[in-house]
């Protein structure tokens, strides 16, 4: 009996060396063999790309390792979309089916659905792409007792830029600098956008609040008000500070846009209200930070001529660096906060399409 149980141990396990010291013959790793197919969800790319307004597919697909059918045909297939955030520790409900079955949630009813090209295709396809819905997507499968899962990033084309109101830098705690980014068309940029930012040339001197929570800033050119000339470039981290009482400036992230941004042609110059009053008799509506930069980044707009936005600040967009108009550099110009009643300046106006 007892050499019938040694020969049915040895049948199902196997000892190799140890990878990290393979001179010690007695460091052994034992493998057990588990009988049957073992689930493999598998993204084909890990990483997606695709911008605000736009449609997506996150790929995910489910095979058994020992078998090519997508699944046993014992078990119903469960498949769960999440979203998760920065730290991993929690996860936002996206959309889960089981057999005909299907739930959407949240900002994603309506816009999610499985492609399901195949019988053993997870894949979530994303319509009408939302600035919130940048980050990382896990895709979970489950059949019985197995279960697992693969992760995809959902990158969105847009542009970093660093924020701060008309009372001037460091006036934002956390709550407050989400509404500042969603009145500027945008949200509040994340540590990846932020490094991508740099990585392409961002350099700013101000603190500023990301979504995770914590508090950064972009340096490429080190100096003495920036951490010091010996310093290396790069993202300087402030760390994680009290949400309600701490206050910074804030980086926002704003993708394309479905509209027409354009300088207003008047035969003069403005104040504050009526540059307000201008945009909305040519049927639009005064332009917003995240649009001026957008337009910019993103559609090469270049114009030399400052203007009211809807925030009381005073901007111009220069794609092409040229004597008295940014000279040095491409930018989004900041003239300032004036006198919303008294300065006279022309206005950016935006209409959206239907």
């Amino acid at each position: 009996m007892k050499s019938l149980l040694f020969l049915v141990f040895i049948s199902v396990c196997w000892a190799e060396p140890h990878p990290g010291n393979s001179s010690l013959e007695h460091e052994r790793i034992v493998h057990i063999q588990e009988n049957g197919p073992r689930l493999l969800v598998v993204a084909e790319q890990a990483k997606i790309f695709s911008h605000r307004g736009g449609n997506v597919t996150l790929p995910c697909k489910f095979y058994h390792e020992h078998t090519s059918a997508a699944g046993s045909g014992t078990h119903k297939i469960r498949v769960k979309w999440t979203k998760l955030t920065y730290d991993y520790l929690k996860e936002v409900d996206v959309f889960v089916a089981m057999g005909h079955h299907r739930k959407s949630y949240g900002s994603y009813q309506g816009r999610v659905s499985l492609r399901e090209s195949s019988e053993n295709d997870a894949s979530l396809i994303i319509t009408n792409i939302k600035l919130e819905d940048y980050g990382r997507y896990k895709c979970e499968v489950i059949e019985g007792l197995e279960d697992d899962t693969a992760v995809v990033t959902l990158n969105l084309e847009g542009v970093v830029f660093p924020y701060s109101p008309r009372l001037g830098r460091y006036n934002l705690n956390f709550h407050e600098a989400q509404r500042a980014c969603a009145e500027q068309d945008s949200v509040m940029a994340s540590f990846d956008q932020l490094y991508d930012a740099w990585r392409l040339g961002l350099d700013w001197c101000n603190a500023g609040w990301l979504s995770d929570g914590s508090v950064q800033y972009p340096i490429t050119k080190p100096r003495e008000p920036c951490g010091g000339r010996n310093t290396v470039p790069g993202v300087r981290n402030y760390g994680f500070w009290d949400k309600d009482k701490s206050h910074y400036d804030v980086f926002c992230f704003t993708s394309n846009f479905n509209g027409r941004f354009y300088y207003l042609i008047h035969p003069t110059k403005l104040t504050y209200d009526e540059a307000v009053q201008a945009c909305l008799k040519d049927g639009s509506q005064i332009a917003k930070v995240g649009q001026i930069f957008a337009a910019w980044k993103l559609l090469g707009y270049d114009r030399c001529d400052a203007g009211w936005l809807a925030d009381g600040s005073v901007r111009y967009p220069i794609s092409r660096p040229r004597k008295r108009c940014s000279p040095s550099e491409a930018a989004v110009r900041f003239v300032g906060f004036p006198d919303k009643k008294h300065k006279l300046y022309g206005v950016y106006c935006f209409r959206a399409y239907n």
